[in-house]
């Protein structure tokens, strides 16, 4: 399991501890940590899970410096207690990737706008294409401005797909706002990967 090392982070500062980064992998994505619980029982567990946040994450870009040769076989997303969770799931290791505020992303080849719902947009660029090497589809999602739902998220609001050209594939990501991020990877069994992009729900 590697972190992302950002491009440049005078005040972006991943968590970096095994500790942390395991207990984040150990809750499946999908699910939401904090229990749902009625009365003042519920404010209660709430604000326990709150104050154990992860803190230290920024928005400024993230890239890692890995490389790999896979293809993007699926995308996933996950509420929980403190961010939602976007997952990439890759035949093979994980490579190159970028992720970034932008004010506006485009399709790839043809620079088009993908219109995206939220306050901000996430950018997120990934050296797996979604073909194989003989330019079979790897991952063709049914319905490609909506890639998960996410009603009901806190922090996302749209999953699109950019395009997938010469290697690389492209991700929007609206959000409610322009809030921290975190990335990284974990390796799976029989030759997968994942990529995790985690945004918080507040500073």
């Amino acid at each position: 399991m590697k972190l992302i090392h950002a491009i440049r982070k005078p005040n972006h500062r991943p968590i970096r501890t095994a500790f942390a980064i395991l207990a984040v992998a150990a809750v499946p994505v999908g699910a939401i940590a904090v229990p749902a619980l009625a009365g003042p029982s519920k404010a209660v567990v709430t604000a326990a899970a709150t104050s154990k946040c992860p803190t230290g994450w920024g928005s400024l870009p993230e890239a890692s410096n890995i490389r790999g040769a896979g293809q993007l076989t699926n995308v996933r997303t996950g509420r929980h207690a403190c961010f939602d969770r976007i997952v990439f799931d890759v035949k093979g290791k994980p490579s190159w990737l970028r992720v970034q505020y932008v004010n506006n992303v485009s399709t790839v080849g043809q620079g088009e706008l993908v219109p995206l719902r939220g306050g901000a947009k996430l950018e997120i660029v990934l050296a797996v294409p979604s073909y194989d090497d003989d330019f079979h589809s790897t991952y063709n999602p049914a319905n490609h401005n909506e890639l998960t739902n996410v009603r009901g998220y806190r922090t996302f609001r749209q999953v699109a797909d950019a395009g997938s050209f010469e290697g690389e594939t492209t991700i929007g990501l609206g959000v409610r706002a322009r809030l921290p991020f975190r990335v990284f990877t974990l390796t799976g069994q029989d030759s997968t990967s994942r990529i995790v992009v985690d945004v918080a729900h507040r500073w």
